[in-house]
């Protein structure tokens, strides 16, 4: 057991100073680019309601290269700067749904649209059955996954709150996870039932997983509208961003818990770091 933690710590001693200076070199490409573009927005501060949740959503790189190489150099602010990415990241993703929003004009206009084409959906179906049947028809919450186009308004209010219960779930969770560290009982990639980690992971899995898959349902309603934004590349690269990092980092922890990594936090944290450094400049 010593000689694992020895090696362990050994692989790391090793590998940490050139892993830094490499992840580091990522981290400012990636940080001086979006300063750039967050720049070039500030200077050209034209279309207010949109340009302020572009900035936000930009703010994600920034927040992931800063925290990331902290982490690198010292893997005792981990923890903290976790949180701190955590909580942004679950801000950035409403931002992004809100930036939509902003691009269909804000949410009166959004509601008419939705309610334009729940009112389409519904003549339609009432042509093809050739009746009365289903002229009075209300959507169901069972619609949004096959129809979601004929919850009109409604459909609006359930994405809205798939974004905003991720946004509070996320933060929360981190918080959590700090007091539940603080009383050693978090276990970072403890799969083990008397540890929070498998049980956060979970919750903030499936609210993930919610929320995006609002932002697909909206996007695929709306997406003919938004076309002139090209909402399926700059949806690609967030969901990847977003979704891609955190199943990055469960499947880390998996490895290092099978023995595929150093089953040691810093070995964990830090490849997470690293990777995220070099990841944050794919989004450009």
């Amino acid at each position: 057991m010593a000689s694992d933690e020895f090696s362990s710590f050994q692989v790391y001693k090793n590998l940490h100073l050139p892993t830094l200076i490499t992840g580091g070199v990522f981290a400012l490409i990636a940080l001086v680019l979006s300063l750039m573009l967050i720049f070039r927005h500030l200077r050209s501060y034209t279309n207010p309601s949109e340009q302020k949740w572009i900035i936000a959503v930009l703010f994600m790189v920034p927040v992931y290269a800063t925290e990331s190489i902290i982490s690198l150099c010292d893997s005792r602010f981990s923890m903290t700067c976790d949180i701190l990415r955590n909580c942004y990241e679950a801000f950035a993703l409403y931002a992004f749904g809100r930036y939509l929003v902003a691009c269909l004009g804000g949410e009166p206009r959004v509601v008419e649209m939705l309610e334009n084409k729940a009112n389409q959906e519904l003549r339609e179906e009432l042509l093809e059955k050739g009746g009365e049947e289903g002229e009075n028809k209300k959507g169901s919450f069972c619609d949004f996954f096959c129809h979601p186009a004929i919850l009109g308004k409604d459909m609006y209010t359930t994405v809205k709150f798939g974004l905003v219960q991720y946004m509070i779930l996320k933060t929360t969770c981190a918080f959590l996870a700090l007091i539940l560290e603080i009383l050693g009982v978090y276990g970072d990639g403890e799969f083990k039932w008397y540890y929070g980690y498998p049980y956060i992971a979970f919750v903030i899995n499936f609210s993930q997983s919610w929320a995006l898959y609002c932002l697909v349902q909206f996007y695929h309603v709306t997406h003919e509208t938004l076309q002139p934004i090209r909402p399926l590349e700059k949806f690609i690269s967030f969901k990847a961003i977003v979704f891609a990092t955190w199943w990055q980092g469960v499947a880390i922890a998996i490895m290092c818990y099978f023995g595929i990594f150093p089953k040691t936090g810093k070995i964990q944290n830090a490849i997470q770091n690293f990777l995220i450094c070099i990841e944050v400049n794919l989004s450009f």
